[in-house]
Order: C-alpha cells, then structure tokens, then sequence
C-alpha cells in the first residue's frame, strides 16, 4: 500500500480566524484610501460608473461563466 501526501488547498478554519482576516481586509483598504486619496476617489467615481455601465459588468461575468463553466463535462 503506498502512502499519498494529500494537499489541502482550504483547510478548515475556526471561525474567528476568518472574521479576524475580514476585518484585517477591510481595514487595509481603509488604510490604503486614507493613504491614498486618489485611490478613494477613484473608487468613488468607479462606483458612479458602475450605474452606467452594468450592462459592461453583465458582458463580464458572462464570459467568465463561459470561460470557466460553460465547457466542463456533467458527472
């Protein structure tokens, strides 16, 4: 019988561990607009534009669909 070494890519956390990096994510980005105030008025223009351009977004995630789901097998 031979031995495998198995690789968990998504081991299972606790969760307070992933609270804790949700927090640490959103306080870097926090951290880079008070930088950066560039960066947060970008951001802010970007979600001005997202009103316009939803059908832009929609076109993406529909290649993305396809890219990744649209040509595997069913099991």
């Amino acid at each position: 019988m031979r031995w495998r070494r198995e690789i968990h890519l998504n081991p299972p956390t606790r969760p307070w561990v992933r609270t804790l990096a949700w927090i640490g994510a959103v306080g870097g980005l926090v951290l880079i607009a008070l930088l950066f105030p560039r960066v947060l008025a970008f951001a802010e223009l970007a979600a001005r534009e997202l009103r316009v351009f939803w059908w832009l977004i929609l076109l993406l995630a529909l290649g993305v669909w396809l890219a990744f789901f649209a040509g595997r097998r069913r099991s």
